[in-house]
């Protein structure tokens, strides 16, 4: 009855998704830097660098999306505290992985515009891989 209507509500979800996102991302990039920091060899915090990269590349991308749509640029904003401790961090890390790969493919189901589809399906992935690997280290760490 109002297509502009459900048009406008999408986008401000959206929108409201997107700066989840941003924040999240920007919010992983600082912990994940501490958290290279924490590790206890060379392979562990090269790996997590690794990750730190893609996280990077995520907080990039999505705030190109939301300049786009919005016109202006997001105001960041720490949303967790970052772990003391390493294995700590480690745990905090892997759960945060696994709920933001669910939370990034629901974004891409609900995107009309394919290239946003393709940049959170492919962040969905990452974050998936992102989640083995601090798992991997939270078994090495028993």
């Amino acid at each position: 009855m109002y297509p502009y209507y459900d048009h406008y509500r999408r986008n401000q979800k959206l929108i409201s998704d997107l700066i989840k996102a941003i924040n999240g991302e920007y919010s992983a990039t600082r912990c994940y830097e501490k958290l290279a920091g924490l590790a206890p060899d060379a392979e562990q915090r090269d790996q997590i660098k690794e990750i730190l990269d893609d996280e990077k590349r995520h907080l990039r991308q999505f705030t190109q999306i939301y300049t786009t749509l919005t016109g202006k640029q997001p105001q960041l904003q720490m949303t967790e505290k970052c772990s003391e401790t390493y294995r700590q961090g480690l745990e905090a890390s892997f759960k945060d992985e696994q709920k933001t790969t669910d939370f990034y493919h629901e974004i891409a189901d609900d995107a009309t515009d394919p290239v946003i589809k393709e940049v959170f399906r492919r962040a969905a992935f990452d974050e998936q891989n992102h989640a083995v690997w601090f798992l991997y280290y939270i078994g090495k760490e028993k």
